[in-house]
């Protein structure tokens, strides 16, 4: 199909989308924007008998953190079994529900809006009657708010609401923890046997980020609260089986010991990235063996930053997991598709997975970075920005991420053969390529607002043949400025301003409409969804 150009109108590119849909369900051609990737069997020639029977426990209590999450955002995924095609009961997996995580509408008839804190509080509960629960665990991300027989608010545990799975969860846990013949394995499996069983996940964290001579990680329990779109305090159950890649993950290691050195290097007012990480950080490079849970929905992330818990960074330090499979497979199947796309033959020569790579590395190093606590005493940064507190997060690490990438590629720190402008271009196509998103939640919104600010700045603009052209010092000056205000809004609490800055530029304009809609009629999937190999 011929690509389009900006000159087209919108209504000739929505007819277009329509025309091409004939003859197919909805399931159906919303399906096509995950491009199916099989995760295949992995080579455990290195792993121990003990070692492999260990992993089977992995898996089997990542099932349990499964069904606890199609609780939290639904109830029961039987109630689909009946859906008369593969595509819908395909795409009711990919959403964990009938809503499409892009735009949070339902595809399924029959399905009103998606609710607003999922099931995390009664759909029927104000605003006032949750201010008016004097109740300190309702702030707790490990708590639901539900209502009792008289119709007043109580909070329920997540380990009560769902005792059999969270019990399930810790019997598999401890069996793995009998198997191993590591002792810093075994210590973090009882440890987080005991966390899942009491919503105490102190000592579990600390463990976990000691366990650090196993070819083999497992990431379990409830820790991302994007689902929590009313108030962005409820976290989500997940897990994830991970195989690490030992010799990259020695070379990425070095970075952790420089973290100190990288607060003290980000832009703007030192008292606004004066938070000091603990000296046991460290990254792992890792291959995704298998997903349980909030990972598995919607888009893929490619790698975390974990845990969340502020005083267990300061003390010990945080994890970066890159997901090497997964960031791959984007790559080729979305990123590089959607900047071919879109730019310039000048900007088109400048994608590069290595800077994609580096970009996704120092993201995520960002989010330990800046300050956890207000410096005006405005208490923790999450609770100083409500209900802007994760997208400023997200726009945080992602800007911040490739201001550090720049500087690294810069100076030479960086073990790839990749100049400024891979870095810059690679970002751009990433960000264009995540919009798509759109604004149902926070990393949607984050990606919008740079979109648009890169815009603004005139660091991208259309030619006209209808593609972006880059101008790389307006795109870097404009992520240095990006940067800068990020860590002011965190460390002065600003939600005045982060909800002014999301209203403003948190929208979808003409042209990233057109985009859209010249990626989906060229068939370029917006993520990618897994089976695994039998």
């Amino acid at each position: 199909m011929k690509k389009l150009t900006f000159a087209l109108s919108l209504a000739t590119l929505a007819a277009a989308v329509v025309s091409c849909g004939n003859g197919r369900s909805k399931a159906e051609r919303l399906l096509e924007n995950y491009a199916e990737v099989t995760i295949p069997a992995p080579d455990l020639s290195g792993i121990t008998d003990n070692g492999k029977e260990v992993l089977n426990l992995y898996r089997f209590a990542a099932d349990q953190a499964d069904a606890i999450y199609w609780q939290q955002v639904f109830g029961s995924k039987d109630f689909f079994s009946a859906l008369p095609t593969q595509a819908e009961r395909d795409f009711v997996q990919v959403n964990y529900g009938p809503w499409d995580r892009i735009d949070n509408q339902p595809f399924l008839e029959g399905f009103g809006p998606k609710p607003a804190g999922a099931r995390f509080y009664p759909e029927d509960m104000t605003d006032e009657e949750f201010q008016a629960l004097k109740n300190p665990d309702k702030d707790s991300p490990y708590t639901l708010i539900t209502r009792r027989a008289d119709g007043s608010l109580e909070t329920v545990w997540f380990h009560d609401a769902y005792a059999e799975e969270v019990e399930k969860i810790a019997d598999l846990l401890r069996a793995a923890a009998d198997i191993t013949i590591k002792p810093s394995v075994r210590a973090y499996l009882l440890e987080m046997a005991n966390a899942v069983l009491s919503d105490d996940y102190y000592a579990a964290n600390r463990a976990w980020l000691k366990m650090t001579d196993s070819k083999m990680d497992l990431v379990i329990g409830p820790t991302e609260t994007i689902d929590d779109a009313l108030y962005g305090k409820k976290a989500s159950y997940g897990a994830y089986v991970l195989l690490k890649n030992l010799e990259r993950t020695a070379s990425l290691q070095a970075l952790c010991d420089r973290l100190p050195e990288l607060q003290a290097s980000l832009p703007g007012d030192p008292a606004y990235h004066q938070f000091t990480p603990g000296r046991q950080s460290n990254i792992f490079s890792c291959d995704v063996l298998y997903y349980g849970g909030y990972p598995n929905a919607g888009y893929k992330n490619i790698a975390v930053n974990l845990p969340y818990d502020a005083s267990v960074q300061e003390e010990f330090g945080s994890r970066t997991i890159l997901f090497d499979n997964i960031i791959r497979e984007k790559y080729n199947r979305t990123v590089f598709p959607a900047g071919m796309l879109l730019f310039e033959p000048a900007d088109q020569a400048h994608l590069d997975a290595s800077a994609f790579y580096w970009n996704i590395v120092f993201r995520e190093v960002a989010q330990s970075l800046g300050v956890k606590e207000t410096v005006n005493g405005k208490g923790s940064v999450a609770d100083a920005l409500g209900n802007e507190a994760l997208t400023i997060e997200k726009l945080k690490s992602n800007v911040l991420g490739a201001y550090l990438c720049m500087q690294e590629v810069d100076a030479h720190r960086v073990d790839a053969l990749i100049m400024k402008q891979d870095v810059v271009a690679t970002f751009i196509a990433n960000i264009i390529r995540s919009a798509r998103f759109g604004a149902a939640d926070a990393t949607g919104r984050a990606n919008l607002i740079i979109y648009n600010c890169l815009v603004n700045q005139g660091a991208i603009a259309r030619k006209a043949s209808g593609k972006y052209d880059i101008d790389y010092a307006k795109a870097e000056s404009t992520i240095t400025s990006m940067s800068e205000l990020m860590l002011y809004m965190q460390a002065t609490g600003d939600a005045k301003g982060a909800a002014e800055l999301a209203e403003k530029f948190a929208t979808v304009p003409a042209t990233l409409k057109a985009d859209i809609v010249n990626l989906e009629l060229e068939k370029i999937p917006v993520d990618i969804r897994v089976t695994y190999e039998k």
